[in-house]
């Protein structure tokens, strides 16, 4: 018996030299929930295919909600980052023409540095998600249990010299 993928496929266009991301925002279970952490951000499977002086991305969203699904749509080039909303419905993406409150930070040290002590829930959803612009991929944490607080928490090792965009989803 074979298992059929039930999901949406939609492509965009982009420059060689840009890299886009996209996070579908899921609001999480309540049992999940706490007071700072009522959704989380899951990272779009993408597949690339090179077209002369653009690549052409296509994702994958499996199981859609059928109200929609709302994006966070991440465009890295060489000294910037574009960040965009919008939503996945009916087979058409829509943006967000008003911005919408986004909190970011970028971050940068001169010497080895460990990101640490973010929070995980139950089902390890984390409300902070590091990237690294250079290459568009996380910084995977390694997890570890605080004793103290019997908590499940991250700390994610970040090279010198180096800018990472962070982003959170409240």
């Amino acid at each position: 018996m074979s298992q059929e993928m039930t999901g949406k496929f939609f492509s965009i266009q982009q420059p060689q030299g840009v890299k886009t991301v996209i996070y579908r925002i899921d609001k999480l279970a309540k049992e999940y929930q706490t007071p700072t952490l009522k959704y989380k951000a899951e990272r779009v499977v993408s597949s690339e295919e090179f077209n002369g002086t653009f690549t052409k991305k296509t994702f994958f969203i499996d199981f859609p909600e059928p109200d929609g699904e709302n994006l966070v749509i991440l465009s890295f080039s060489k000294d910037k980052v574009s960040v965009n909303m919008g939503q996945l419905k009916d087979d058409k993406i829509k943006f967000n023409k008003s911005q919408l409150p986004i909190q970011f930070n970028t971050l940068y040290s001169e010497t080895p540095m460990d990101f640490k002590d973010f929070k995980y829930t139950q089902n390890l959803a984390r409300s902070i998600t590091i990237i690294d612009p250079e290459t568009a991929e996380e910084i995977k944490p390694n997890l570890y249990l605080d004793e103290t607080t019997n908590e499940v928490k991250g700390t994610c090792r970040l090279q010198p010299y180096k800018s990472y965009f962070t982003f959170e989803i409240r």
